[in-house]
């Protein structure tokens, strides 16, 4: 008999394959264990936790968290470009609603010559209130009204003419003194609100006291004294406060007016209407220079902007000469001020914040849209930010508050949808 070599066994054939040796388990078992390795486990948490697995899978969901991170102050990016201010002298310009944009010079108070009956005007107002077209009380013209025109003639100041008995009504007196800046009319003005003019500057000096103006002293209701002085920052203060009173923004606005005895009076500012300038006051003196303190309107957008600015002591041999040097000045500024006040993107549209869910799921929060406003670069702009609960989860763009900053909002919303808890979450969450 011949002696044959034991045969080598062979693998079955068909679908299974092997691993390792003659022992390994077929993948798809292995699959299968792991998963009712799974089961099981979960069966038992489940058994650990008896009625209570019911109970925590019906619990509410908490509330997300929000946070975001936008300062409560922002500045308007870039660098103010430089203002053309005069080489000597004062000004200031304030825009309303926005702020201070810059101003120049010395803070020394200096005569201011004529401006100084917008003070006047002030307090007349103050006391006196006119509505719409209210004429307001009459002022009969005395003798001592007349004696006072007379003496002030050989010294060549502004005026207007007057004789005894003539009736002025308040509004006729107001446009006497804003037009063509009659001193008579400030004295007569003065001595009918306070008895005496001493005691209407007591109530001028007061209510500059009140305004701030804290570099101011009146010690007559014209400006025609040098010992009436300010600064260009005080009087912007002032100019701010009586456009309040729509009357006298009427006033100082007319090229012309009719008043009894004098006439057709016009207005000493040539630059109403040019860049926007509505107002408000010159002033003139050989002590004070060139004064000019003016209110223009800004156009920007769908927005009307006011800008109250002074520019005070330019250079001049007459008065002529001394206006024109400060309209110069003004036009420059106002069109460096055109060309700086505008739309700028204070915040981008991207993301200022998270949600974050409580078993950790997050989204981003930015705002729906640039968050654009009108100012000037370097400008600090004050921010709110609101937000609302976002709930347990939210969607892609839902609304979750807002962003305002002088007066444009910009709702926030959150950038992407949360994941939905897991069920072990639910089940191992903590009470």
């Amino acid at each position: 008999m011949t002696n044959q070599p034991p045969s080598t066994p062979q693998p079955p054939q068909g679908p299974a394959t092997y691993q390792g040796g003659q022992n390994a388990v077929p993948a798809k078992k292995r699959k299968s264990r792991r998963l009712t390795a799974v089961l099981v486990a979960l069966f038992l948490v489940v058994a650990l936790l008896g009625g209570g697995a019911a109970a925590q899978l019906s619990r509410s969901l908490p509330d997300a968290t929000l946070t975001t991170n936008v300062a409560t102050t922002l500045k308007i990016p870039g660098v103010l470009p430089k203002f053309p201010w005069p080489s000597q002298g004062s000004a200031e310009l304030m825009v309303e609603g926005l702020g201070r944009i810059g101003g120049s010079g010395s803070k020394a108070a200096q005569p201011i010559g004529s401006v100084a009956k917008v003070m006047t005007a002030y307090v007349i107002l103050k006391n006196h209130p006119l509505e719409g077209a209210d004429e307001g009380p009459d002022l009969t013209v005395t003798s001592a009204d007349v004696a006072d025109y007379n003496s002030r003639i050989p010294s060549g100041q502004s005026l207007v003419k007057v004789v005894a008995g003539e009736k002025l009504t308040e509004r006729d007196a107001l446009e006497a003194l804003m037009l063509p800046s009659a001193n008579n009319i400030a004295h007569q003005l003065a001595v009918w609100d306070a008895t005496s003019v001493d005691g209407f500057l007591e109530k001028m000096n007061a209510a500059a006291d009140e305004l701030g103006m804290t570099d101011t002293e009146y010690t007559d209701p014209s400006g025609f004294l040098p010992t009436t002085t300010s600064t260009a920052a005080d009087q912007v203060k002032l100019g701010r406060a009586v456009l309040k009173f729509d009357v006298f923004a009427e006033i100082v606005e007319l090229e012309s007016a009719a008043i009894p005895v004098a006439g057709t009076i016009k207005n000493y500012n040539d630059l109403l209407g040019v860049d926007g300038v509505f107002g408000i006051k010159t002033g003139s003196t050989t002590e004070a220079g060139g004064n000019l303190l003016f209110a223009s309107r800004l156009k920007v957008g769908s927005t009307t902007l006011v800008l109250v600015g002074a520019v005070f002591n330019q250079p001049g041999a007459h008065t002529p000469e001394q206006l024109a040097a400060v309209n110069k000045v003004v036009r420059s500024l106002l069109a460096v001020v055109r060309k700086t006040v505008k739309e700028y993107e204070l915040l981008a549209a991207k993301p200022v914040g998270t949600i974050e869910t409580a078993w950790g799921a997050t989204s981003p929060v930015s705002p729906v849209s640039a968050l654009n406003v009108v100012g000037w670069p370097g400008l600090p702009v004050t921010v709110t930010t609101t937000t609302t609960k976002p709930g347990p989860q939210v969607t892609a763009g839902q609304p979750v508050g807002q962003i305002q900053a002088s007066g444009v909002r910009v709702d926030l919303a959150a950038g992407a949808a949360t994941s939905e808890p897991s069920l072990w979450w639910k089940l191992t969450r903590k009470p």
